[in-house]
């Protein structure tokens, strides 16, 4: 395959940013699109260019470092993470745009690279249980109903790509934030710190400068782990159950 692709380059947080083009031949069908990428940034560098910046770590769909807006979709044409993007997906001459993660939360480092440190801080504001564990448990020494076990299970498969956030509309972590909320929320170690959790942890949202959820549902419609959209809706109700319930609890 001959493709052409329009890049995003942005030499740091403070330069200008603009679309640079490039043409890349004899790209296998069978590369990922992240080694696509590899092999465009050889080129660059045996010409004496600085090679594009890009997030990436076990290219495997599993760490959620990987994330870029592909011909306007977040992580491409499908459901994936963009180290699993295969370049089959894509024709023989196409024009392909890449662009960083475009979110208020999410600020450019460089090129493909933004700063998703705000979801750190909205883990560290309530996306842990104080509970003491221990080493792993006996099977069903704690018994969980199979349908909170399951919807756990699901919300607990998000990888924190940000794809969500570079999807909606509003620029809204509330996919994220749900996922962390609702997976401790269906789990009896959860419970101690649950309506304290879900006020400190969309607190912490809004602060980092998220947008608001209007429920459009763009952010589940491109999630490479298919979190559920009713995971904001558990996280509205346990928000609303708080505002009912003592400091403290």
């Amino acid at each position: 395959m001959n493709i052409t692709v329009r890049v995003w380059r942005q030499a740091n947080a403070e330069a200008k940013g603009h679309m640079a083009s490039y043409q890349v031949a004899d790209v296998s069908e069978e590369m990922s699109f992240l080694e696509m990428l590899d092999m465009l940034n050889e080129q660059l560098t045996h010409a004496g260019e600085d090679p594009i910046a890009f997030d990436h770590d076990c290219r495997e769909g599993i760490c959620g470092a990987c994330g870029v807006v592909i011909n306007g979709i977040a992580h491409g044409p499908q459901q994936t993470t963009t180290c699993q993007l295969h370049m089959r997906s894509f024709d023989d001459g196409a024009v392909i745009d890449v662009e960083p993660w475009r979110a208020g939360a999410f600020p450019v480092i460089k090129d493909l690279v933004v700063d998703r440190s705000a979801f750190d801080r909205i883990i560290q504001a309530g996306g842990f249980v104080s509970a003491p564990t221990g080493t792993a448990p006996d099977a069903h020494a704690a018994p969980v109903d199979k349908d909170k076990a399951d919807r756990a299970f699901d919300a607990a498969t998000c990888i924190g790509c940000g794809a969500c956030v570079a999807a909606c509309p509003n620029g809204s972590g509330m996919l994220f934030t749900a996922a962390k909320i609702t997976h401790l929320a269906m789990l009896p170690q959860g419970q101690p710190e649950r309506y304290r959790r879900v006020k400190s942890m969309v607190a912490q949202h809004d602060e980092e400068g998220f947008g608001s959820c209007t429920n459009i549902g763009e952010c589940t419609a491109v999630c490479p782990k298919e979190i559920p959209l009713d995971t904001i809706g558990q996280l509205n109700r346990d928000l609303v159950s708080s505002l009912f319930r003592s400091a403290g609890k």
